[in-house]
């Protein structure tokens, strides 16, 4: 699993559907001292790297419920 990818990908993924929902406001018209653009890219990856964190999470987390076998004397 390549996870700069996967950051990459959710990230744009994000993004493009917050564009689309806030589509009727236009960055060139934002006089604020952070633009749309700027929020949108920041709230997108917080979500790729929280949806990144619960899949490694719940990977560890199976791994450490597995039962460990005690070992045996050869």
């Amino acid at each position: 699993m390549n996870i700069d990818l996967m950051l990459s990908a959710i990230t744009h993924l994000v993004y493009g559907q917050l564009r689309r929902f806030t589509s009727h406001t236009s960055a060139e018209h934002d006089r604020g001292a952070v633009s749309l653009e700027q929020v949108l890219w920041f709230v997108a990856a917080g979500v790729a790297v929280a949806v990144i964190a619960g899949v490694l999470w719940g990977k560890v987390k199976t791994e450490a419920d597995k039962p460990i076998q005690a070992p045996t004397a050869p």
